[in-house]
């Protein structure tokens, strides 16, 4: 059965306000709804915009941000507030298209450090890390930030302009200092540079508006992270497809570190194809040499990994060479660490 792209794109909207939105961002869950209830409306985007990524929903939203179009979360919501939207939306339409076809939706959140942290302290050290889907590749850089686990003690780079918080579970192997990375780099169809305002500009309109007090925060913590970032060597970002890419940049890592190919939140935006290709080629990267490879993801994306799949739609999945170790939280705010999760190091 053809379905046509004003149902395909109504059918989308509802699926991220009822999937994704639902309980991380009222605004942004409501905004959709009412999109997805509006034939005209989703008519005009079908025919506005090629099919596949560039009908999401999370780029529409970030680039009404982007260009400071109305914002849900900053007053009453309502059919009101949604005609509003709608209306800027419209007149508006050619700026807002050319931010779409220009950007891609590469939120970088960098308080995901939190949650590998406990895994990449245990690795052997020193660490190349070399991750694919990077954005500006603020998570490269998991020693130039602070840590507070709990209610423990904040540790980690002495300089740091940010903290990130985490809660864990019993079991967690909290780490108590930072890992040694002597080597970094990363893979983006679309790399961005923590010194360009206009694509700090872009990766702060991709935070969600949130439902939570933990989301007013997001913004902040960002910013931090890309002060941070900003002060230290600049980490190479290379442009490209990941599976194009990978073997060659891997190959650059020094043979006397343990290589770690990581990615968090990144595969869902590839077909089921393409990701079991990727796991193909990351694993013939590895098997020649100590490394291993790093996966948080949302356990739909990889549904070939066994463990426990999470009650909270909204975790992450955290696995070391197709082994799951824990559950995350997607903005890194927590890790139940599974009671048979493998040994690593």
């Amino acid at each position: 059965m053809v379905v046509n792209s004003a149902q395909a794109v109504a059918d989308r909207y509802a699926e991220f306000s009822w999937q994704q939105a639902r309980g991380e961002s009222d605004a942004h869950e409501e905004l959709t709804a009412r999109i997805s209830q509006d034939p005209e409306f989703c008519d005009f985007l079908g025919a506005s915009l090629p099919p596949g990524n560039k009908q999401q929903p999370n780029l529409l939203l970030a680039a009404v941000r982007y260009l400071d179009g109305p914002h849900a979360d900053q007053g009453p919501r309502g059919d009101f507030a949604y005609r509003t939207w709608r209306e800027w939306t419209i007149r508006h339409w050619d700026d807002v298209r050319d931010v779409m076809m220009r950007r891609l939706t590469q939120t970088n959140e960098p308080a995901r450090c939190a949650t590998l942290l406990p895994l990449l302290a245990r690795l052997p050290q020193p660490l190349a890390l070399l991750e694919v889907g990077a954005s500006a590749g603020l998570c490269l850089h998991p020693d130039r930030y602070r840590y507070r686990y709990d209610d423990g003690p904040e540790f980690g780079a002495p300089d740091s302009p940010v903290v990130f918080p985490c809660r864990t579970s019993p079991g967690t192997p909290v780490p108590t200092g930072l890992p040694r990375i002597v080597w970094r780099a990363g893979i983006d169809l679309n790399p961005l540079d923590v010194t360009d305002p206009d694509d700090v500009r872009w990766l702060q309109a991709l935070i969600w508006p949130g439902s939570t007090p933990d989301a007013a925060e997001r913004q902040q913590r960002q910013l931090g992270a890309i002060e941070a970032v900003r002060q230290a060597p600049p980490a190479p970002l290379v442009r490209g497809d990941l599976l194009d890419e990978l073997p060659a940049l891997a190959a650059q890592a020094p043979r006397d570190a343990t290589l770690v190919v990581f990615h968090t939140a990144v595969l869902t935006y590839l077909p089921l194809e393409r990701r079991e290709e990727f796991a193909r080629v990351v694993r013939s990267v590895l098997v020649d040499r100590a490394g291993h490879w790093v996966s948080n993801e949302h356990h739909s994306v990889l549904p070939w990994l066994p463990g426990p799949r999470p009650a909270d739609a909204h975790r992450l999945t955290l696995s070391v060479d197709g082994r799951p170790v824990a559950l995350t939280g997607q903005h890194g705010q927590s890790v139940q660490w599974l009671e048979e999760g493998p040994q690593v190091g």
